[in-house]
């Protein structure tokens, strides 16, 4: 399968994602076969990527570089990680396949690392930094989702190593906190940018939606470690703050949801900024993806089974919207094909 050319941009492992979230959600939802039908479009697209990236990594280093530099670009790359540990929880979960599942695992924290410290290794020391509202946007919390992608394979993995189990819950319990940490301090930035600074319809992309994603990957990870209490007694002992801290993040992925709606119809229906494929629109899938699984895998480590009802009305909004952004993609490949 072709995908746009080697030059394409930093988060474009968006796409392996948006895919992954959904086809987890499925299998956690039952629908099995449409869980397995994506699994295996997601490794054909990750393999896709990947090879266009290694060529872009040869053809294009400095672009890619410069692109990894920027402060309005680099935090895209954080796409790769989340892309390779959404994979593997996806594998994992659905095939049982755990060998697999602990290479994308490995893989998906190397990466973080690599990209974490020379990402802000680089922003930190530039000698010239661009415009504060210029520079910052929604892709930014996709390290808060790289971050939690890591925590939520650890868990999965965990009942699969059981001789590892306690030094993979005491990683998956580290990158939780620190990316719920991280989630407040650059959504209080976006938050300060949105309010007072002036926006433009372009400015608001679908990007913005990690906003709800992030809170709801952070959601997902406090809540499979609730569920991984019995595994270890130190986690069974943090039950109450663990349960505390899934129901705050989950509060506020559900209070962005409107707000993105009413910024939405803002953007297009108002100020009329056309609905045409970009490939920041699956920006937007993966949140109401992963919305769906946080919120499934909440009400059973919390028991509040009321809460079922609302996974199986996201479920079809996910697909809808990824089906919708898959058809632009394509599209936008033909398009580039005929010109």
């Amino acid at each position: 399968m072709k995908l746009p050319s080697a030059d394409f941009y930093p988060g474009s492992f968006a796409l392996v994602m948006a895919t992954g979230i959904i086809s987890t959600a499925a299998f956690l939802l039952s629908f099995l076969v449409l869980a397995r039908i994506l699994l295996f479009a997601n490794i054909l697209f990750y393999a896709a990527l990947w090879l266009m990236t290694l060529r872009r990594l040869i053809v294009s280093f400095p672009r890619l570089r410069a692109d990894l530099r920027g402060h309005a670009t680099g935090a895209g790359f954080f796409t790769t990680v989340a892309g390779t540990c959404v994979l593997g929880t996806q594998i994992a979960l659905v095939t049982g396949d755990y060998a697999v599942a602990m290479v994308l695992w490995i893989l998906g924290l190397f990466l973080w690392l690599l990209l974490t410290y020379a990402f802000l290794g680089a922003v930190i020391t530039s000698r010239t930094k661009p415009d504060f509202g210029a520079a910052i946007n929604g892709g930014w919390l996709v390290a808060v989702v790289a971050t939690q992608s890591i925590s939520v394979l650890a868990t999965v993995l965990s009942p699969g190593y059981p001789a590892s189990s306690e030094a993979l819950l005491f990683l998956s319990l580290c990158f939780c906190l620190a990316g719920g940490m991280l989630y407040i301090i650059i959504m209080t930035l976006l938050f300060y940018r949105l309010v007072f600074f002036a926006l433009a319809p372009g400015d608001l992309s679908p990007l913005s939606w990690v906003s709800m994603g992030a809170a709801a990957i952070t959601t997902l990870s406090g809540a499979r470690l609730v569920l991984s209490a019995g595994e270890w007694s130190f986690l069974a002992g943090l039950g109450s703050f663990l349960t505390g801290f899934t129901i705050l993040f989950w509060s506020v992925a559900t209070w962005w949801i409107p707000l993105l709606v009413v910024l939405g119809v803002w953007r297009h229906l108002v100020r009329g900024i056309p609905f045409r494929y970009q490939p920041h629109y699956w920006g937007m899938v993966f949140p109401l993806g992963m919305y769906t699984a946080c919120t499934f895998v909440t009400s059973r480590a919390t028991g509040l089974s009321f809460l079922t009802v609302i996974p199986g009305v996201f479920l079809w909004i996910a697909l809808a919207a990824w089906l919708a952004v898959f058809a632009g993609m394509l599209g936008e490949i033909g398009r580039k094909r005929t010109t």
